[in-house]
């Protein structure tokens, strides 16, 4: 991480605004050199019809968190990051509160990069399990 912490999550907060990363006010909560943590407000918003946070919005949150992990590993002057598989195993049912994804590395690699991303409720169960793969490509000069 080049930039300092407060840094990374203030440019994080700047460009979600406009998009689904605003829309669903995804914020990050913590990060190291190896994992990141964001977290999302499970309100009527996000939820089913029967009243639980929707699979979707979870696996939005996980994608989210792990793609911004991949990036800021990356010289973005030089590369993109994109996603190119997600699964995700949902556990658990939240109806309010927050959730929290913990994205941290099981492969850093220079064009591939697999993301482990633990979602959790206020009470640290697991709500989901997520696998993410995101690609590194060359931007075009």
């Amino acid at each position: 991480m080049p930039l300092p912490k407060a840094d990374i999550i203030e440019q994080f907060n700047k460009m979600k605004q406009g998009n689904l990363i605003g829309l669903l006010d995804i914020d990050i909560v913590d990060l190291g050199g190896d994992f990141v943590i964001g977290r999302m407000p499970v309100t009527p918003k996000v939820h089913q019809p029967e009243g639980v946070l929707h699979g979707g919005a979870t696996v939005a949150l996980a994608e989210t968190i792990g793609s911004f992990a991949a990036e800021i590993l990356m010289d973005l002057d030089e590369v993109f990051v994109r996603g190119i598989e997600i699964s995700a195993n949902h556990l658990k049912g939240v109806r309010e509160g927050y959730i929290y994804a913990r994205a941290s590395y099981i492969h850093k690699g220079r064009t591939t990069q697999l993301m482990e991303i633990k979602v959790t409720d206020e009470a640290d169960n697991l709500v989901c399990l997520c696998k993410l793969t995101t690609i590194s490509l060359p931007r075009k000069k």
